[in-house]
């Protein structure tokens, strides 16, 4: 089954953008959450311009009370059949340095980490009542081992594997869906702001593809591009100290800005 009602957070640009015009159609609704308002627009006039009905939100993810009520109220009036938790940001270390500014890491554990929780959590009542819908997480192969100069970032992504991976079990019983998406290089501004080799990157229509296909395989696990993936999973299966000292020659360029949006 097509979904027909999705909710996208981060819709203004990157991954979210692509995926809700691949989406968009006649006899589709998209509910689109972000915090640019002229990028939103944006985006929310080509999906209508596509055939789709559009509900835009310009909310913060991170504002726990707003994200529930505005989800509440689009899902009462057009039961989610799918659900991305897109919205994220990136901070990391230049060369030379020690730590991150402890405010960036704060902020990034509030979009990627409790911003994904302030999505989902509206809908896993209501998805379980009906026993149908679907719950799309947005990972990184950065979730699968810690890279020394994205610390953060990394962890937050770990933690949204696990996260995702603690409560498939349970809510498939229910009729619910779970899907992690773990994602490699993608084209967008977030990707843009790093600066470093970005090996077997896809532009952001490519990456929508590919996510639109798995999703609609309900596969668990939708990982690419593959031969990364299957990198980075071999990596966890090499003595730990070597790892680190190929990771630690790897000359990168992280942002430190907190708002930055995938």
């Amino acid at each position: 089954m097509q979904p027909r009602s999705i909710l996208i957070t981060g819709a203004s640009s990157g991954i979210g953008r692509a995926l809700a015009l691949d989406y968009a159609a006649p006899g589709v609704r998209l509910a689109l959450i972000g915090r640019n308002k002229e990028r939103l627009d944006a985006v929310a006039a080509l999906a209508r311009g596509q055939g789709a009905e559009v509900d835009a939100g310009l909310v913060d993810v991170r504002d726990q009370d707003a994200m529930a009520r505005w989800i509440s109220a689009a899902d009462a009036r057009c039961g989610f059949d799918l659900c991305v938790a897109n919205a994220g940001i990136t901070t990391g270390l230049a060369p030379g340095e020690l730590t991150e500014d402890p405010q960036a890491v704060r902020a990034i554990l509030s979009s990627n980490l409790l911003g994904v929780l302030n999505t989902v959590e509206p809908l896993i009542v209501p998805m379980c009542a009906r026993r149908n819908g679907q719950l799309a997480f947005i990972g990184s192969i950065a979730g699968l081992r810690g890279l020394p100069y994205s610390p953060a970032y990394c962890m937050t992504k770990a933690a949204v594997h696990a996260y995702s991976e603690s409560v498939r079990g349970r809510l498939e019983a229910e009729g619910v869906c779970v899907s992690l998406i773990i994602a490699g290089f993608v084209k967008t501004p977030l990707n843009d702001s790093i600066d470093a080799m970005k090996p077997l990157e896809v532009s952001d229509a490519q990456a929508a593809r590919i996510i639109r296909r798995g999703l609609d395989r309900r596969r668990a696990v939708i990982a690419f591009p593959r031969r990364l993936y299957f990198v980075a999973r071999l990596g966890r299966l090499l003595p730990i100290r070597l790892v680190d000292k190929i990771l630690s020659r790897v000359e990168v360029k992280a942002p430190k800005t907190q708002e930055r949006v995938r």
